[in-house]
């Protein structure tokens, strides 16, 4: 078994209960041991033009699936919530995204995968709800753990607010 980090958001319809909905339906599936769900980070969105700001988590799963195969049970996921990839180019607006971002230490790059995530190291979304869960872990190309990539990332003035929410929601008022 596989050690896998996989990073969640979603900025469109009830973006935690998605949220939760996908890791409930993620660890439900053949050849995915759960170990730990972050908690839920709203973040501004990046590198895109939208009014909705994301909620992102990070999750950490062992697997018996290949990459490749945890990749495509991960679209598949995404499109069962609603994910449309209609190929048109930049970030759009989602009901849920699913990306894997470590697989153990594998480096890859395929014309489908590339490992680890090629941007997770420069993303606070990304990088807050790792540090999280799994501080220690070492990205297998920097050789610095997600807790130091994490910290340098924050000491960044340039970076977008990124902060830790609650899986509840308040009631309107």
């Amino acid at each position: 078994m596989i050690t896998a980090c996989i990073g969640l958001g979603s900025n469109l319809g009830d973006s935690r209960q998605i949220l939760q909905d996908a890791w409930d339906d993620l660890a439900s599936r053949d050849g995915i041991e759960p170990l730990v769900l972050s908690s839920p980070f709203r973040s501004e969105p990046v590198d895109m033009e939208s009014e909705h700001w994301f909620v992102n988590a990070a999750a950490q799963i062992r697997t018996s699936l290949s990459a490749h195969e945890l990749l495509l049970l991960l679209l598949d996921i995404e499109a069962l919530f609603g994910r449309r990839r209609d190929g048109s180019a930049g970030h759009q607006d989602r009901t849920l995204d699913l990306d894997l971002l470590l697989y153990g230490d594998l480096v890859l790059s395929t014309d489908r995968l590339t490992l680890p995530h090629p941007q997770m190291h420069g993303r606070g979304f990304v990088l807050e709800p790792l540090a999280e869960i799994a501080p220690g872990t070492v990205h297998p190309l920097l050789g610095l753990d997600i807790r130091t990539l994490c910290e340098r990332l924050r000491s960044r003035p340039d970076q977008p607010l990124v902060e830790r929410i609650s899986w509840q929601r308040l009631p309107d008022h």
